[in-house]
């Protein structure tokens, strides 16, 4: 169900005190702290000062939206209360939160004119004056009173402006709490985009290189159909072979996307390793070497390396009339140097290689840091040569 309260904002602090718990309280300590007082007076008096020990603390209730009026009137009529009953603090709460709270709420220069002037009225209604306004003698103010209600005075602001500093960093803090929190979601939502290029370049090369694959041994079959029979069976046996691979990558590459209960997929990891199985289906005679000494690669190396060299081939197929093509290895100290050779003419690839096989390569390299080139050669043939560095990856791994 949805919540209607009014929403108050990650950035602000949750208000205490605002209900009429406060009220209440002031209201208990000025009544029950000053019945005998207010009993012991005449009957008109009585009623004078059961109002005004009634006035400070029912004006609490505005103090937040008037904070300097309700200290004012709280004020007034505390000093009036003091005219008539000898110094006591349980008649001066109303004033002292209603101080507080104007402090609180960022008021704090004019709340102390506001106080500075209501207790001079004080001191003088009550002590400097007192005999001129006919202010009785039990009730007059003492040096001591004096020095306590402005101690006391003193103790609200400091209290008022520790309350308002605190609420302050609170506030801070659940900003930069939500803060935290949006990048935390945009760092996520980029990873999981990033995700998503990945798994369309994985498609990507996984299709193009089966179904052209498929494409050219169905070709083959149809061809040799009824004149070669054993060798269109073979073409068969070829597509059977790269339609079940196409199946299983496929599946390993959406194998991220499945819940976490289920399996994990059995189909290995691509990479260097299962060179052998793509140069063997590649539909043309590739030759392999390796340089240097061979070593375990960072995963996604591996994996940007294998994917490389299978649409290298996949190219060859497509778009050169090549003979064969030579796959070249080099194990160096800080990266991986690949080469993808092939004798013959590339014949609808763009020349200066910006056709989209070559762009996703060459983004694939870059995106590991690596730099990845491709074109004819001045003798014949083309060449997709690939550097992909290996020390930065193994450094960052866990």
């Amino acid at each position: 169900m949805r919540d209607h309260r009014r929403y108050r904002g990650p950035w602000r602090p949750p208000r205490h005190g605002s209900g009429p718990g406060a009220v209440i309280g002031v209201l208990c300590f000025h009544v029950f702290g000053n019945r005998a007082e207010a009993a012991a007076l005449l009957h008109a008096t009585q009623v004078i000062a059961w109002t005004l020990l009634l006035i400070g603390p029912l004006a609490l209730a505005w103090r937040r939206k008037a904070p300097l009026a309700v200290l004012a009137v709280a004020g007034t009529a505390t000093i009036g209360l003091a005219t008539l009953f000898p110094p006591s603090w349980t008649y001066a709460v109303a004033p002292a939160v209603a101080l507080f709270t104007a402090v609180r709420t960022g008021r704090g220069r004019p709340a102390l004119a506001v106080a500075a002037t209501l207790y001079a009225a004080w001191v003088a209604v009550t002590g400097i004056f007192a005999e001129q306004l006919g202010v009785p003698e039990a009730v007059r103010l003492g040096v001591r009173d004096a020095v306590l209600a402005a101690l006391g005075l003193g103790l609200a602001m400091v209290l008022g402006n520790a309350a308002r500093s605190r609420a302050a960093y609170i506030a801070e803090m659940t900003k930069v709490n939500a803060e935290r929190a949006r990048a935390h979601q945009e760092q996520e939502r980029r990873q999981a985009s990033d995700e998503r290029l990945r798994i369309a370049r994985e498609l990507h090369d996984v299709l193009g290189h089966h179904l052209s694959l498929i494409n050219v041994q169905a070709g083959v079959g149809l061809h040799l159909m009824d004149n070669r029979p054993e060798q269109a069976r073979e073409a068969l046996t070829a597509i059977k072979t790269a339609s079940a691979e196409a199946l299983r990558e496929v599946r390993a590459v959406l194998g991220v996307l499945r819940p976490e209960e289920e399996a994990a997929p059995r189909q290995p990891a691509l990479g260097l390793d299962r060179l052998a199985d793509l140069t063997a289906d590649a539909g043309l005679p590739v030759s392999t070497t390796t340089a240097g000494e061979r070593r375990p690669l960072p995963a996604e190396v591996d994996r940007a390396a294998y994917r490389i060299v299978q649409e290298a081939l996949t190219n060859v197929r497509r778009h050169a009339a090549a003979d064969g093509a030579e796959v070249a290895i080099e194990y160096a100290p800080a990266e991986l140097r690949l080469r993808i050779r092939n004798d013959g003419t590339a014949v609808a690839a763009e020349p200066d290689g910006a056709g989209s096989g070559i762009a996703g390569m060459r983004a694939r390299a870059e995106s590991l840091g690596g730099t990845l080139s491709a074109g004819p050669l001045p003798e014949g043939g083309y060449l997709v040569a690939a550097t992909l560095p290996t020390a930065a990856a193994t450094e960052g791994e866990p």
